[in-house]
């Protein structure tokens, strides 16, 4: 049995898919871009834009009862490689014991021409 799980705290879907799904004690939390969910929109910057991302998630997993604690797995992806640093030194905020495992793309365009997108899983 899946639970969709959705807030107004961070951006809708822009497609076809749910913010999050709940399955078995598990969370799949879509690739978030850094929209922000009341203005719709964009910050400038790489760090300006991980900060929303992470933002984001985290509105998603309090929404579904979660922390950053419950995070296994992350998926990154960037725009430019070249932005891994900086995109690292916010993200280590948010995971600053045990952090999930993580893996860490460079992709050619992500949704709406953003630097970052990253999606997560958590367990209870």
């Amino acid at each position: 049995m899946k639970n969709v799980i959705h807030t107004h705290n961070a951006p809708a879907a822009i497609g076809p898919y749910s913010q999050a799904i709940e399955a078995n004690g598990m969370l799949f939390i879509s690739g978030q871009i850094p929209v922000d969910p009341a203005t719709g929109n964009v910050p400038e910057g790489i760090t300006a834009q991980t900060e929303q991302v992470m933002k984001n998630i985290s509105a998603i997993l309090t929404e579904a009862g979660y922390t950053f604690d419950n995070v296994v797995k992350t998926t990154c992806l960037l725009s430019d490689i070249a932005n891994f640093g900086a995109m690292n030194e916010v993200y280590a905020k948010y995971f600053t014991t045990n952090p999930p495992a993580r893996a860490a793309f460079a992709v050619r365009d992500l949704p709406k021409g953003v630097m970052v997108e990253i999606e997560s899983i958590a367990v209870r």
